[in-house]
């Protein structure tokens, strides 16, 4: 068995984004972990529920042995064994996000030797985590452009503070990733979107909309369309997710959501503002996305380079724990506005 990987659970930022990423890699190596100080910079550190579900998916995905599998805990063994296709059911119980779970489990169950289906139950469009707009229609489109086979059917939304929402995905093998190359962004062809709202007034979708088509068109952009939907839940929620079309490269994508005292044009106007400043920097890969592409840029065989609008913490975070993991040497140069652009020779994991 290979050595058990020490990892300390505060480095950088010190959140849950680390310890899901460094399961992931765990599966995909074979390698052992101790993650101690587990989300330890965070207000209450230790496992809360959704990380608990998204510990819990991974193991059984791969067969693993875990230890410290408890709310609050702050150390945790984790020992995969085999990968396992198949279908599964992973229920977080409160508004934890669903889109975190599947971020540590798309890269473990693209390299099962069958086709595997999930479902997830908890937070599609919750604060500080990726909506599931914005999951289907960036980073998806994304990580398939590398090669992974994967897609994701939204069945019921559930926003914070009771979640309930629904989603399927079915993740497909995949052959030895292909690297991404995109430093420089293309021209904006149209930018795309979707305004929701569950369990309140239809107007509440529409206006949102309204007020993200106006900000962006007073840019000169002219080809914007948001559909608007609507549909019940556990519980109140809305938000805008956008996306703007490129000549070449991923999508470069933004959202927002609402809350109790916000106005729906609010709403509209953040996630309109927040496209416009990632297209401002002219870099061909928004923050988020770059975070969830460093796994899978050190997964591929080949260099891969990418412009990203900002390093985030979260991002440089990824970069240490990928170099612990498979022995890479990334190199980034940091550009105006805290952008920067990343490059390295990926490990060929298959």
């Amino acid at each position: 068995m290979p050595a058990v990987l020490e990892l300390d659970g505060s480095y950088g930022e010190g959140g849950g984004q680390l310890l899901r990423s460094a399961v992931a890699l765990s599966c995909l190596t074979g390698s052992p972990i101790r993650v101690f100080n587990v989300r330890g910079k965070r207000p209450k550190p230790g496992l809360q529920p959704q990380h608990m579900t998204a510990l819990k998916a991974a193991a059984e995905v791969s067969g693993a042995l875990v230890q410290g599998l408890s709310i609050g805990s702050t150390e945790v063994y984790f020992e995969p064994k085999e990968i396992k296709a198949g279908r599964y059911l992973f229920d977080i119980k409160t508004a934890g996000s669903v889109t975190l779970v599947m971020q540590t489990l798309l890269p473990i169950l693209s390299f099962a030797k069958g086709t595997s289906e999930v479902t997830i139950i908890g937070g599609t469009d919750v604060p500080w985590s990726p909506t599931v707009d914005y999951f289907r229609y960036v980073a998806i489109d994304a990580f398939r452009s590398m090669g992974l086979d994967c897609a994701v059917e939204l069945l019921r939304r559930g926003h914070y503070p009771r979640g309930g929402g629904r989603v399927v995905f079915a993740v497909r093998p995949a052959k030895p990733l292909s690297p991404i190359v995109a430093v420089k962004r293309g021209r904006v062809l149209a930018v795309r979107g979707i305004s929701h709202c569950t369990s309140l007034p239809a107007h509440v979708a529409s206006r949102q909309a309204s007020s993200a088509v106006r900000i962006i068109r007073e840019t000169g952009l002219e080809d914007v369309r948001i559909a608007e939907e609507r549909g019940e839940g556990d519980g109140p929620g809305s938000g805008v997710a956008l996306w703007a079309e490129v000549e070449s490269g991923p999508n470069i994508g933004a959202d927002a959501l609402g809350a109790r005292e916000k106005r729906a044009e609010e709403v509209g106007r953040e996630a309109a503002e927040k496209l416009l400043a990632e297209l401002k920097t002219g870099m061909a890969v928004d923050r988020h996305l770059g975070d969830m592409l460093i796994i899978y840029m050190a997964m591929a065989r080949g260099r891969s380079e990418i412009g990203v609008t900002e390093l985030t913490m979260h991002a440089e975070t990824m970069i240490w724990l990928t170099e612990r993991f498979l022995g890479l040497k990334w190199l980034v140069e940091r550009g105006p506005g805290g952008s920067a652009t990343l490059r390295v020779d990926g490990a060929g994991i298959h």
